[in-house]
């Protein structure tokens, strides 16, 4: 995930945000922005107001209903686009007849909860050891290099999969993938915040701080989080969507949510087989998943941009040209030959 920044920016001295009028003036300029941040929104909303909307709707996500689905077929939802009715507004799930919406929105809940769980514990841990790591002595700093370094080598679904495989049922799954996600993919966080901390505490406001008797925590707090805080955040709606995606592929897998608990990848592992009978059980909470990971990617590189203005402007270096017109000649009065004057205009293109 560290790749998601652009090259060598993660050894950059991030300026301090110079505020928040400045920061939304520069995010609204990017529509893309503004799209998928009501995108985002709007799924937010709809997660907070499940009981609201399922109670509107009628239903809930855990009720089975038997006589919507033909037993005859295998358990196929009766009726077109998988029971679509004005009851269940997206139609049933096969073989139960549970309401699709309810789960659906039930879902988003678990998905988004669990990606923000792990995201914040990504960035407590990453934060701290960075931070500890650019501020501490030579052998400190080698020490929490080197166990970052480690952490960046784990595969995370492996290890993903096995303690989700030993930890026993009763233990709630969603705050253990949570758990599990941000005690594995923290080391990108550290690794930003070292290289920052590292070029940071070098400045003159750092080392005045240091001289007149400040500690570590105090320099930390009061120094160097403030001018941390646009890259941690960048990296941070960054890491949410694929922290989504994660949750989604432990849960397909089999070993993430549990039934009854819905979630999007639990949705889609459930589906595979029904993709030819029910194709709206699969699409739904693909369509879902993928517009959800999209918005978020696309909000985070606006919110990088917004942060920090010179990275666009560094993106289009190199891609602008001019042209200049240059003349080289003699004057008419030379006395060489006939004493007649020759120019020569010469039109070059100078790429900037």
């Amino acid at each position: 995930m560290a790749d998601a920044l652009p090259a060598g920016e993660a050894g950059a001295v991030a300026a301090p945000a110079s505020g928040a009028h400045p920061f939304w003036r520069r995010l609204r300029a990017r529509r893309s922005a503004l799209v998928a941040a009501v995108v985002v929104a709007l799924l937010v909303l709809a997660a907070l107001a499940a009981p609201l909307l399922t109670g509107i709707e009628g239903q809930d996500p855990t009720t089975y209903h038997p006589d919507l689905v033909d037993s005859a077929t295998g358990g196929v939802p009766i009726g077109s686009f998988g029971g679509m009715s004005a009851e269940h507004w997206l139609g049933v799930e096969p073989l139960t007849g549970r309401d699709l919406f309810a789960r659906v929105v039930y879902g988003a809940r678990v998905s988004l909860g669990v990606a923000l769980a792990a995201t914040l514990l990504q960035v407590l841990i990453g934060v701290a050891v960075g931070l500890a790591a650019g501020l501490g002595n030579r052998f400190v700093d080698q020490a929490l290099s080197r166990l970052t370094d480690v952490v960046v080598a784990l595969p995370v679904m492996v290890i993903a999969l096995g303690a989700l495989a030993v930890v026993p049922a009763s233990f709630p799954r969603p705050v253990l993938i949570a758990v599990v996600i941000g005690l594995v993919g923290w080391s990108g966080i550290s690794k930003i915040v070292r290289a920052q901390t590292l070029a940071l505490k070098s400045l003159d406001h750092v080392a005045a701080a240091r001289l007149s008797g400040w500690g570590s925590w105090q320099i930390a707090r009061r120094e160097l989080l403030p001018a941390l805080a646009a890259p941690v955040i960048t990296y941070a709606v960054l890491l949410f969507p694929g922290n989504i995606v994660v949750e989604a592929a432990l849960s397909f897998l089999g070993v993430g949510i549990k039934p009854p608990t819905p979630s999007w990848g639990q949705m889609l592992s459930d589906a595979d087989t029904w993709y030819q009978a029910a194709p709206t059980y699969l699409l739904i909470p693909a369509l879902l998943l993928f517009v959800t990971v999209l918005a978020l990617t696309v909000l985070g590189e606006g919110v990088r941009t917004a942060l920090d203005p010179r990275a666009e402007s560094r993106l289009r270096i190199g891609t602008g040209r001019k042209r200049t017109r240059t003349g080289t000649g003699t004057g008419p009065g030379t006395g060489i030959g006939n004493g007649t004057g020759t120019g020569a205009g010469r039109e070059k293109e100078a790429v900037a």
